[in-house]
């Protein structure tokens, strides 16, 4: 599940300022319980992930409690705030796991840190992984996603260069009972409705969606009341019957997946519906034309989720950067073993796969955006 690192610089979200779940000594117990619950083992590894704000701070709490030997954490100036505060934010959640002695929080790449990395993760912050980023890196390293495989966009790293230099790929498999983010996808679009002012309960949705989005968040959807029906696109059975939303879960592609004829369509079958962006691009400005109410009004980055795993708490954030890492520990120990590293790429992400924890990158989708979550 692909996030962003959207928080405010403060470290937990302002507008869960005061809600106890988010507290730093939350975040710590669901981290060390996260790495027990994957048996999270980075013995002796280094790992170069980003520093961050809100709930995406754990990364490199994770790293460093699952025993790595040094955890080098990027955090640049970014909207989430100075440098200063995301270094302020990551070092008081890593005294209070008790592991801030082994994370420093830096704010460039550098070679000369990316080098001794063992696993460099595909992060908001170190995106993009180019060409020259992954020249440096050393022969052994290798890249977990932190999301699924068919998530992948191109533009997050440089593919041939990896490949070139034998740099093993590998998504995480988010239905891993010890991960098991799909879970909370319901949940996330309930609050987007939520945020939308359309109460879920007794609400007639229209899911549309093309992936493997759209059965758990019929189930969820469905469980907290509502009567959902669900296409996989708009064109194929407009009219059926009214709708109070339209959830739109779409691949992205270089164009929105709402354009004009979508919007026209919308507006002529479902006028009284508000169009809930889970993901997948809309064109803000054809709704608008077409007099169709959307949500949210400040459109995510091209890409990526509207509806944030965070935003219904730290918890589905945690388990995915853990399972995120866990595909970089075993990829990473399958390349101890091998001799010949061009061989062992292929190995570790066979490793990788092997596990339950890992998914093997599908060549034949790559060069189109992949799914979208907001890490």
């Amino acid at each position: 599940m692909r996030t962003v690192t959207e928080q405010p610089a403060t470290g937990i979200d302002e507008s869960q300022l005061c809600v106890p779940g988010c507290r730093p000594e939350r975040l710590a117990r669901l981290a060390r319980t996260a790495v027990q619950r994957c048996q999270l083992d980075l013995t002796d590894l280094v790992v170069f992930t980003e520093a961050a704000s809100g709930a995406y701070a754990v990364t490199p709490v994770l790293a460093a409690l699952a025993g790595a030997r040094r955890v080098y954490a990027l955090g640049p100036s970014s909207e989430s705030g100075s440098f200063e505060e995301i270094k302020q934010a990551t070092d008081a959640l890593a005294r209070i796991a008790s592991v801030g002695d082994r994370i420093e929080v830096v704010s460039e790449k550098c070679r000369d840190i990316i080098c001794q990395a063992d696993i460099v993760t595909n992060s908001g912050h170190v995106r993009p992984i180019d060409a020259e980023m992954v020249a440096a890196m050393k022969f052994s390293a290798v890249i977990p996603l932190m999301y699924e495989a068919w998530e992948l966009r191109t533009t997050d790293l440089d593919l041939t260069a990896c490949r070139e230099r034998g740099i093993p790929i590998a998504g995480t498999n988010e239905q891993h009972p010890e991960i098991d983010t799909f879970s909370f996808l319901g949940m996330m679009s309930i609050r987007l409705r939520l945020d939308a002012g359309i109460p879920v309960s007794q609400s007639r949705i229209l899911v549309c969606s093309d992936n493997s989005f759209g059965p758990f968040l019929e189930r969820g959807l469905s469980q907290s009341g509502a009567i959902v029906e669900s296409v996989e696109n708009l064109a194929a059975r407009c009219g059926i019957w009214e709708a109070d939303a339209v959830v739109i879960a779409m691949v992205p592609r270089e164009q929105p997946v709402v354009g004009r004829r979508e919007a026209e369509l919308i507006a002529q079958f479902y006028p009284a519906a508000v169009v809930a962006q889970f993901w997948g691009d809309l064109d803000r400005f054809e709704l608008r034309r077409c007099n169709v109410p959307f949500w949210p009004i400040q459109a995510p980055r091209p890409g990526h989720q509207a509806a944030l795993p965070s935003s219904i708490g730290p918890d589905p954030v945690v388990r995915l950067q853990a399972g995120g890492l866990k595909v970089g520990e075993v990829m990473a120990r399958s390349r101890l073993f091998q001799s010949n590293l061009k061989e062992s790429s292929a190995a570790a992400v066979a490793a990788a796969v092997r596990s339950g924890f890992g998914q093997a990158v599908n060549a034949g989708v790559l060069g189109a955006p992949g799914r979208a979550r907001a890490t």
